[in-house]
Formats: C-alpha cells, structure tokens, sequence
C-alpha cells in the first residue's frame, strides 16, 4: 500500500465525518464502520490514526474546544474595556460556544466518562483559569473595576461554577433550579464588583432546561 503523503488531511477528514455522524445521529448510534463508509477510508487507514471511536470524539472535541479559546483569546486581549466589561463579554460568548448543537449532542456520552471529566478539570486549571480569566481579573482590579484580594482562587470557582454547577446538561434541574442558581451565582460575584449572568443567558438556560 502507498504511504499516506497528507496524513493531517486524513485526520481532517476523520474529525470533519465524525463530527457531522455524531451529530446527525448522536455518539451512541454512529459505529466506526459509519466513519470508513461516509470517508471511504480503509479500516487500516482510520485504525492508524485513532484507536478507538472514543479516541475520535476525544479529538472532535478537543478541536472545538481550540476554536472556543482562540475566540475568547480575542477577548481577553480586546482593547478599551474595564476587566469587568470583558469578563461579562467572555462569559456571554463562553455560555454561546457551550450550548452548541455539536457539544450538546456529544456531552451525554462524555459525561459517563471520567477520562472526559478530568480534561475538563485539568483544561480549567491548568489552562483556560490562569490564561483567560486571571490575566482580565488583575486588569480588573488595576482599572478598579473589580474587587479582590485572591484573583488566582477566583479565577478557578468562577470557572468550576459556571462550566460543571450551572450547566444544566452537566447537572439536570428544573427551570426553577437553573434560576435559583443563576441568582446564587450573580450575588457570589457581585461582591466582587460585577454580575456575569444577563437575563438573557439565564433565560436560555432555563428554556433549555424545558426542552
């Protein structure tokens, strides 16, 4: 057999068919011999790339998570908002990304599986806690827009909040749950000098809790 001469195609084309199956049809009910059949590839070719179907949607959603932090990279570094502005600004558009149909239909799955849940630990603090959320925190208390004496500490239960407890995919509620705890979570940071939640992120929330 001929060497693959464009092996990242190949993983593109993995990714961008497994992507689309596991949406279409969910994780559960695409098979691996889907992905062969929708990309034509060999079962030799796909095996040399991932292990395992699990190991494709490891990847898928690994690669929505980078187009997730270059979006709010531009953020972060944006120029003429206060820390607070672009606190808010980063968590409207986090709360969008996560509420993709993409992830949405993959998260059941992930959430049974722990190797899932300790990337998503790790990824917070190891990564989008000291990159994303402290460098604003400590432009936010230079400007005086935010208030607090623990940025590092903040920047970690502002994130394990809002992407493990509020989401209601992660935790199911009702309407009525979601509220309260938007509620909650709106008075913790208004002691640091800004709420994070507009009534139209918790408005999404809860109607999605209903559907």
């Amino acid at each position: 057999m001929a060497r693959n001469k464009h092996p990242e195609q190949t993983v593109q084309l993995i990714l961008d068919t497994s992507s689309r199956l596991f949406f279409q049809k969910g994780y559960e009910h695409t098979t691996l011999q889907d992905i062969i059949n929708a990309t034509k590839l060999s079962k030799g070719a796909l095996y040399h790339h991932f292990a395992s179907k699990e190991a494709i949607l490891i990847a898928v959603v690994d690669r929505i998570g980078d187009f997730n932090i270059t979006v709010l990279a531009e953020i972060r570094d944006k120029k003429g908002l206060t820390g607070a502005e672009k606190l808010r600004q980063l968590f409207r558009t986090s709360m969008h990304l996560s509420f993709q149909g993409k992830i949405l239909h993959m998260l059941p799955f992930l959430l049974e599986n722990p190797k899932f849940m300790a990337l998503q630990m790790q990824s917070i603090l190891g990564e989008a806690a000291p990159d994303y959320i402290l460098p604003i925190l400590k432009e936010g208390i230079a400007d005086g827009s935010i208030h607090t004496d623990h940025p590092e500490e903040l920047s970690e239960a502002l994130l394990i909040l809002s992407d493990l407890w509020l989401h209601p995919i992660l935790r199911p509620s009702t309407p009525e749950q979601v509220r309260a705890r938007c509620a909650f979570f709106n008075q913790f940071t208004r002691q640091y000098g800004f709420e994070l939640l507009d009534s139209d992120i918790i408005d999404a929330m809860a109607d999605f809790c209903r559907s």
